[in-house]
């Protein structure tokens, strides 16, 4: 099942929300091409996370540590 409007999976739920939104984006396009959500859901977080590592200018100002 595709997540949005602030849906999304449960593990996401402690993360910032704009690594969160960037996974959700990563994990829908993952589950149109796999059908598999744990992947897709997985995928996604890490592919996020990697994103902002070399995009750090993309992260809020508010959100930065």
């Amino acid at each position: 099942m595709p997540w949005y409007n602030g849906d999304y999976p449960l593990s996401y739920k402690n993360q910032p929300k704009y690594l969160r939104d960037k996974a959700v984006e990563i994990a829908n396009e993952v589950l149109k091409t796999t059908h598999n959500e744990g992947e897709a859901i997985a995928t996604g977080l890490k592919q996020a996370r990697v994103h902002f590592e070399h995009h750090p200018e993309e992260i809020p100002t508010d959100e930065k540590e």
